[in-house]
């Protein structure tokens, strides 16, 4: 059986605050600015601890559930909002700036739900039974990709997990790593290949309450440390026929790897949650430095030159940040989707920007930056992970050269 999430003495409790129901928020519009604020500061009231604990956050998902955001990208015909990619990322940055870990795990259930072409070869009653559970506040979803072997499949080979045939269905084997949200998720979207002649390769949906399945608390990571991406083993777990949802030969995969309709929603997610991070460590800075009095200045260090230079670059990162993940956003909403080698490079400008937007507030701060009694080094841990998401910065970069040579 798949383990559950490990509640630890000091964890907080689930949230009590009063909410509107899942199929209320469905019926109205964007989310207010006034709730996504509050729930940001009531995710970063426990951030802490969730660093410390790496313990999945699950009052954090509590919490999204009673306001109603899981379905937020679930079609209004299954009760959810069907928000726009905008109006998601948006979300997500209020959650990422609260507590970046929750944001991740998030932002695959979003990606899952608002893709039509990755749902529509799916049998019609098992993405039914998804989406409503979304709606509902349950039914999180991960892609489980990523192999001690293989590495990542984006850089091309064959899964080793196995789905063999049998009476029933299909029974898996094989191991999976850095499984974001493993412990907490409600499904599993594995990428595996079949045991025929010529081998298949696709997603299985699997139950993460099936038999046959074991989770190895191995995540011991820097920073995100509550994104609980452990290694998910499968021996012979079952699953229905049904539940192959997208199996293709590999080569089909691969002709279809260059759709920015699903770079799209990889990359500004990636960028909008790192994004959030430096302004989490943005925020505190301020404070910090309007707060911080030395005897022989007489003043904040606010009121001197230097340090405002270094803010107004902090300021000037992050505006190009906004600026660039808010075009892209608004011009996929408008049918005009960013080709994928942009919006990869705009992944990698803006966490790049996050990265050094974080590390000026280091130098600004010396030892009080770099305790752990306040936030900034977190910060520093969590932003530093933005460079492990694929496709990493080697595969951007010479995309897009070729593309600026024309080759």
């Amino acid at each position: 059986m798949a383990s559950q999430p490990i509640h630890v003495d000091g964890a907080p409790a689930p949230v009590q605050a009063p909410a509107q129901t899942a199929t209320q928020a469905a019926t109205q519009g964007p989310v207010s600015t006034e709730l996504l604020d509050r729930i940001t500061r009531q995710l970063a009231a426990t951030a802490e601890h969730y660093d410390r604990s790496a313990e999945f956050p699950r009052a954090n998902f509590d919490l999204l559930a009673k306001e109603g955001l899981i379905g937020l990208t679930v079609s209004p015909d299954y009760g959810g909002r069907g928000a726009s990619f905008s109006e998601a990322i948006r979300v997500l940055g209020a959650v990422a700036k609260g507590e970046p870990s929750t944001a991740l795990i998030l932002f695959m259930t979003y990606h899952y739900h608002a893709s039509p072409a990755r749902a529509q070869g799916w049998p019609t009653h098992i993405y039914e039974r998804l989406a409503r559970d979304a709606v509902a506040g349950r039914g999180l979803i991960g892609g489980l990709r990523v192999e001690p072997e293989l590495g990542t499949p984006v850089r091309g080979g064959l899964p080793a997990t196995i789905a063999r045939r049998t009476a029933d269905g299909w029974a898996l084997s094989g191991t999976k790593i850095y499984s974001t949200g493993s412990t907490g998720l409600d499904w599993f979207s594995v990428w595996a290949r079949t045991d025929e002649n010529q081998p298949r390769v696709g997603n299985f949906l699997i139950r993460a309450d099936s038999p046959g399945i074991r989770i190895d608390p191995v995540w011991d990571h820097l920073g995100m440390r509550a994104t609980v991406s452990h290694a998910v083993h499968f021996a012979d777990t079952p699953t229905p026929a049904d539940h192959a949802v997208d199996i293709r030969r590999p080569e089909q995969w691969a002709a279809g790897a260059g759709d920015p309709g699903l770079a799209i929603w990889n990359a500004l997610s990636i960028a909008t949650i790192y994004d959030a991070v430096a302004r989490s460590a943005r925020d505190w800075l301020r404070a910090y430095l309007n707060d911080r009095v030395p005897t022989n200045l007489g003043a904040s260090l606010a009121t001197l030159p230097r340090v405002q230079e270094k803010f107004g670059e902090i300021e000037a990162l992050l505006q190009v940040n906004r600026t660039l993940i808010r075009d892209a956003a608004a011009r996929h909403d408008a049918g005009d989707a960013p080709a994928a080698v942009e919006v990869n490079t705009i992944k990698y400008l803006t966490t790049t920007n996050a990265i050094r937007a974080v590390e000026i507030g280091l130098e600004l701060t010396g030892n009080p930056g770099i305790s752990r009694n306040n936030p900034l080094e977190r910060h520093y841990r969590d932003v530093l992970c933005s460079r492990i998401h694929s496709p990493q910065t080697d595969t951007i970069l010479i995309a897009a050269g070729r593309a600026a040579l024309g080759n």
